[in-house]
C-alpha cells in the first residue's frame, strides 16, 4: 500500500486517531488478522457471525501497525470511524485519486471474469506494475482489498466486479472508477437472486454506464444482451467476438488435440495469429476482450499476443489439467458453476483428445431459483449430445443432471450422495486414457475431489 500516517488515514476516512498519529501504515491492508504482516492496516469488520475487533491482538502479533475500527481497542494504534466499510471504501478511493497515471479496467460477466482478469493482469504486467485481484476478489470487500495493493509505481489496476443484485456493480465503480469496462457475457449465474436473465443484464450494464465519455466499453458482440449495453454507456464502444461487425474479431478458430484454441484476430490496429495455452474454446472470447482492453491501455497488439501465448491459469480450479502417471487426465474446473460455464466446460471436454472415456463428474449449481431442476437436467442432456461416456452426478441437486444424461443416451450414468462416495467410485472406474472433468458450484466441494484425483500434496 501507499504509505500513510494515521493522521493521513484519519483525514481520508473522517476518523479519529487513538494512539500516535505519526505511526505509518505501509504494509498490506487486510480484513483477516491471520494475513496481517509487518506494517499492515487491519480493517476490523463486523459481520453476521464474527466481530473483527476481537482479532486485533492477533493482527498485532503478526506485525500490523494499526487497525481501522469502530471503537478504541487495546493492542494497536487505531483510527476509529463510524462505519469500517465506508471508511475502507474512502481509503481505496483516496489511493486511486493519488495516482493520475493509473489505468483502471473493470471486468464483469456471468462467467469467465476471473480467467479474463488473470489474462489481462499478465498482459498489462508486461507494460508496467499491475495490480489484479487475488482469486475471485470481486465484492464490496474484495475490490477495496485489491485497490489497497497499489503503490506509487502502479500503472494498471484490474478490478473484477461481481453482483448478486441491482446496484452492486454501480457501488463497486465508486470504489474504483474504471476508464475501461469489459462485459464478457450475461447468463444464468445467480439468476435465482436476480429473478431473470434480463435483470442480470441490467446489473452487469452498471459497469459500462459508469464509464466516462472518454472511456472505452468492451462488449461481447456475440451476446445480444451485452451488445445492447452500447445504448447505456457514454463511452466509446468496442465490440469483440466472432460476429462480422466485431471491431476486434476472431476468425479461423481451431482447437488442438488438448482443446487449446488458435485463431486469427483482426482489428483496426492490426492482425495477428493467437495461440492460447489454455483449454477451452470459450477462452477465445476472453482473449479478444483482453486484446481490446490492453489496446485501450496503450499496449501494442504484437506485445499482447506474445504474452497471451505464455499465459497459464493463475487462479485455482479453473480448467486445471493434470496428467497422472497412470495415463488419466484430470480437468479440475470446479471452483464454481452455472449453466453457461457448465456448457463451456463440457464442450472443452468433448474437444480434448481421448484414448479412453470422457468422464464428467458434475455437482450442483446454486442460486438458480425455480429454473434449477430444468437447468440441471439441461446440463445432463448436453453431456449426452456431446458424446460424454460416463456422467457421475454428485449431490441431491445433481440428480436432475443424471436424469437428463440418461434420457439423452449417455452410456453410463451414476449418482452418488457426496464427494467421498464419488472418490470411491472413480477409484474403481477410472482407467488409463480416460479424461475426467470435475465441475460444480463451490459448496459442492468437487474442487477438493479434483485435487485428490490429481494427487496434489495439499488436497483436502
Amino acid at each position: 500500500m501507499i504509505a500513510l500516517t494515521l493522521a493521513e488515514l484519519a483525514q481520508v476516512t473522517g476518523g479519529t486517531v487513538h494512539g500516535d498519529p505519526a505511526v505509518v501504515v505501509d504494509g498490506p491492508v487486510v480484513t483477516d488478522a491471520r494475513e496481517a504482516a509487518a506494517g499492515s492496516l487491519y480493517v476490523a469488520r463486523v459481520g453476521e457471525h464474527a466481530d473483527g475487533h476481537a482479532y486485533v491482538p492477533q493482527a498485532a502479533e503478526r506485525g500490523a501497525s494499526a487497525a481501522l475500527t469502530t471503537r478504541p481497542v487495546d493492542g494497536l494504534p487505531c483510527v476509529v470511524v463510524e462505519d469500517t466499510q465506508a471508511a475502507f471504501v474512502a481509503l481505496s478511493r483516496a489511493l486511486i485519486d493519488r495516482l493520475p497515471q493509473l489505468h483502471v479496467v473493470g471486468i464483469t460477466g456471468s462467467s469467465g471474469k476471473t480467467s479474463t482478469k488473470d489474462l489481462l493482469g499478465a498482459v498489462l504486467a508486461a507494460d508496467g506494475e499491475t495490480v489484479a485481484p487475488q482469486g475471485s476478489y470481486n465484492s464490496e470487500v474484495g475490490v477495496p482489498l485489491t485497490v489497497c495493493r497499489v503503490t506509487e509505481r502502479t500503472r494498471h489496476l484490474v478490478v473484477e466486479m461481481g453482483a448478486r443484485g441491482a446496484g452492486h456493480i454501480a457501488y463497486l465503480t465508486t470504489i474504483a472508477p474504471p476508464q475501461v469496462g469489459v462485459v464478457l457475457n450475461v447468463g444464468h449465474a445467480h439468476v435465482g437472486e436476480f429473478g431473470s436473465v434480463d435483470h442480470v443484464a441490467v446489473a452487469k450494464s452498471e459497469l459500462v454506464a459508469a464509464l466516462p465519455a472518454d472511456g472505452v466499453a468492451v462488449l461481447n458482440a456475440d451476446d445480444h444482451r451485452v451488445r445492447a449495453m452500447a445504448e447505456v454507456t457514454p463511452a466509446r464502444v468496442v465490440l469483440v467476438g466472432e460476429a462480422q461487425d466485431a471491431e476486434v474479431r476472431a476468425t479461423d478458430v481451431v482447437l488442438d488435440e488438448a482443446g487449446r484454441p488458435r485463431f486469427t484476430v483482426t482489428a483496426p490496429f492490426g492482425a495477428a495469429q493467437v495461440a492460447l495455452p489454455l483449454v477451452g474454446r470459450h477462452h477465445v472470447g476472453n482473449a479478444l476482450a483482453v486484446i481490446a482492453a490492453a489496446h485501450a491501455c496503450g499496449l501494442a497488439l504484437d506485445d499482447v499476443v506474445a504474452t497471451l501465448a505464455q499465459a497459464r491459469p493463475a487462479s485455482r480450479w479453473r480448467m486445471e489439467v493434470t496428467e497422472r502417471p497412470d495415463g488419466v487426465r484430470v480437468v479440475n474446473d470446479a471452483y464454481n458453476a452455472n449453466p453457461d460455464s457448465m456448457e463451456a466446460a463440457l464442450r472443452a471436454l468433448a474437444a480434448m483428445s481421448c484414448r479412453g472415456r470422457r468422464v464428467a463428474v458434475l455437482g450442483s449449481m446454486l442460486e438458480l431459483g425455480e429454473e434449477s431442476p430444468a437447468l440441471h437436467r439441461g446440463v445432463g442432456e448436453l453431456a449426452g449430445a456431446l458424446g460424454v461416456d460416463l456422467v457421475l452426478a454428485v449431490g441431491d441437486l445433481a440428480r436432475d443432471i443424471a436424469d437428463g444424461a440418461r434420457d439423452s443416451g449417455v452410456a453410463t450414468v451414476e449418482s452418488v450422495a457426496d464427494v467421498d462416495a464419488a472418490q470411491t467410485l472413480l477409484h474403481e472406474r477410472l482407467a488409463p486414457g480416460d479424461v475426467v472433468l470435475l465441475k460444480s458450484s463451490r459448496d459442492a466441494g468437487l474442487r477438493w475431489l479434483g485435487d485428490r484425483l490429481s494427487h496434489r500434496e495439499d488436497a483436502q
